[in-house]
């Protein structure tokens, strides 16, 4: 019989739907309580009784993995990113990890259009206005009149373009990865510098991965660049923003607004300056929403699952059907 933590906040609400798959694998689980991710302490209760994990952004740093081995032999996270996940300490341990790639692409491109038409079209303060009892013309824009500048051209980042190509945009990109000149030439796409994107950019979409490269990759001094008119939308990972930065910019009038839906702290403080700024959309790290994706990366979680305990696949796809 094995043991696995279960603590991907996405995935708990639905467990029982998938308790007869881990029972048909003779598969215990243990399911902590879980408030948006576990921390090292909290993964510590638990270290030496498991298997395997399906997780969420939880802590899974080189003091908890060697807590946790050598039983340990897999974490499948739910989702792409794995920056919470010490990949080094993991392959010193032999412990194998596993997400599903490209797994929220549509969802989260679609959050950032989504923002982008928000702020030129006005639609929240127009809202607002007319619920204050103001009959407020407030000009907005077109998107065909922007520029979008998007950091970080992945899975997400060409999705992002693609789509603001359909809206007549200019459109800038900046990668430390070489582009295929063919989705260059396609989609109207110009490489260039971090510092040009900003200065240029009327929306600037952060996009890229979270790793020691990315670390406050927007920053004082990149922000410095920015136009007073430009709008910062970041959907990917928190940290790639440092945060007293951007609040410094947007109180200063050096940023007209920002969209995020992530936070160097998760959840966010309720005495975060962000909170009170009208210029700023929130959401609590929720551009993936999508009950399609959702259910492909659920079943997908829980196959890497079983193929790092070494546990044969033939039974799991009877439960799959179309979900994959």
């Amino acid at each position: 019989m094995k043991t696995i933590l279960v603590s991907a906040p996405y995935m708990l609400p639905e467990l029982d739907r998938f308790r007869p798959v881990f029972e048909k694998f003779d598969i215990e689980l243990i399911v902590p309580e879980v408030n948006e991710r576990l921390s090292e302490e909290e993964i510590l209760i638990h270290a030496g009784k498991f298997d395997g994990t399906i997780c969420g952004d939880d802590r899974y740093t080189r003091r908890v993995i060697e807590a946790c081995a050598p039983r340990l032999k897999v974490i499948s996270k739910w989702g792409t990113g794995i920056d919470s996940i010490d990949q080094t300490a993991a392959r010193d341990f032999g412990i194998l990890v596993s997400n599903t790639p490209n797994a929220f692409t549509v969802p989260v491109s679609e959050s950032v259009i989504g923002y982008m038409l928000a702020f030129a079209r006005q639609i929240p303060w127009l809202d607002d206005a007319m619920k204050a009892g103001h009959w407020e013309k407030i000009n907005g824009k077109t998107l065909s009149e922007c520029t979008l500048g998007v950091v970080g051209v992945g899975n997400v980042g060409k999705a992002v373009l693609r789509r603001a190509r359909g809206f007549g945009m200019a459109l800038l990109g900046n990668d430390i990865v070489e582009m295929p000149p063919d989705f260059l030439l396609e989609f109207g796409v110009e490489m260039t510098s971090l510092e040009d994107l900003m200065a240029r950019s009327d929306f600037i979409s952060v996009n890229c991965s979270l790793n020691p490269t990315s670390y406050h990759l927007i920053n004082q001094d990149s922000l410095q660049y920015c136009q007073p008119t430009a709008v910062l939308i970041n959907t990917a990972r928190g940290p790639i923003v440092d945060q007293g930065a951007l609040v410094d910019a947007l109180q200063e009038g050096r940023l007209r607004g920002a969209a995020l839906d992530v936070f160097e702290d998760e959840p966010l403080p309720l005495d975060s300056p962000l909170l009170r700024m009208d210029q700023v959309l929130l959401a609590p790290h929720n551009t993936n929403s999508s009950p399609r994706f959702w259910e492909r990366v659920h079943w997908n979680t829980i196959k890497n699952l079983l193929v790092g305990l070494g546990l044969p696949l033939d039974d799991f796809y009877a439960f799959v059907g179309e979900s994959l």
